[in-house]
């Protein structure tokens, strides 16, 4: 499981990005990332991986930002016998944001021996949140006299984590946004997932339960239907996903959005709270895939939500 998550993470991730490096010995962040360190020696910026390599040293530091849900996971795995990794060392290491565990070893890779470090640690406190971090760092031993051991663990000294730098992160999505109609951008995943949230302050209720706040998710999915007289059935599928209890699908039909064909879903349920709940979703089909927005909130708000909603699904625009 664990190497199936890493690889899918860099496939998403590689070929497709460019990276920042910042003079001196400043932090370096990948676009998009939380996770930076000061870059050692010739390391350039990688469009093959999510970090930096050196080419023709061979020399390579990956760099995922992963949700938090991935340290116990990958915690597991780094104290249970690790396939193919020779004279492996596990230690408590501290670096610039805090502690966290560091495997070295040695492995072989078509023939030439490497040496690996792998750092993996998870981000505490309020200031960033929802953040692992797994750095490897891949050096072949005719490098180890500019890639030291010293090097390597000075550079992941220098882990620093920053607040998710959501501008950066939209600007490597392929659709952008033309009107946010009140909503503000709140996460933006690897995946092409953003989560917008109503901006109105909202008046906490006297009976002490929760009240949902007016949330946007706007996603892209690979695929979709290729017979259009399978779409109804494909979007039905699709919300009935939604964590939202007791959903109740009220109307659907096809539709235009965008001179794009489309298809329109309204739905009601309950909020986690048990309080009733509206959610529309609408998928735009296009070449090879679809651009799903969901939007959901209170519905004694439906009315003033529903423009809202249609506006920021009409103001977005495939790069």
């Amino acid at each position: 499981m664990v190497r199936r998550l890493i690889a899918c993470l860099f496939a998403a991730l590689a070929g497709s990005l460019t990276f920042l490096v910042s003079a001196g010995s400043e932090p370096a962040y990948p676009p998009g990332s939380r996770v930076g360190l000061e870059v050692p020696g010739d390391l350039k910026p990688s469009t093959r991986i999510p970090g930096f390599e050196d080419t023709e040293q061979k020399v390579s530091i990956a760099i995922l930002d992963l949700p938090a849900s991935a340290y116990f996971e990958l915690e597991a795995a780094a104290f249970t016998k690790l396939p193919d990794f020779q004279l492996a060392k596990r230690e408590g290491f501290p670096f610039e944001s805090g502690i966290g565990f560091l495997i070295t070893g040695i492995t072989q890779k078509d023939g030439v021996t490497l040496h690996r470090w792998s750092l993996l640690a998870q981000a505490l406190g309020n200031t960033v949140r929802d953040l692992t971090t797994l750095i490897n760092v891949e050096v072949p031993e005719s490098a180890l006299s500019v890639y030291s051991d010293a090097v390597v663990r000075k550079a992941l000294a220098s882990v620093t984590f920053r607040p998710a730098p959501i501008k950066e992160q939209l600007g490597m999505l392929p659709f952008r946004f033309g009107d946010l109609a009140g909503f503000e951008v709140v996460q933006v995943m690897p995946t092409g997932t953003v989560v917008l949230i109503d901006k109105t302050d909202k008046e906490t209720p006297t009976d002490g339960k929760a009240v949902s706040r007016p949330v946007v998710i706007v996603s892209l999915g690979r695929g979709g239907p290729a017979d259009s007289s399978d779409r109804g059935r494909f979007a039905r599928d699709l919300v009935s996903t939604a964590p939202v209890r007791e959903l109740s699908v009220k109307s659907a039909e096809s539709m235009r959005i965008n001179n794009a064909a489309g298809h329109e879903i309204r739905a009601e349920g309950k909020d986690p709270a048990g309080q009733p709940l509206s959610v529309v979703q609408w998928l735009r089909f296009g070449s090879g895939g679809y651009l799903r927005i969901v939007g959901a909130g209170p519905t004694n708000e439906w009315d003033q939500m529903f423009g809202r909603f249609r506006a920021v699904r009409d103001g977005i625009i495939m790069r």
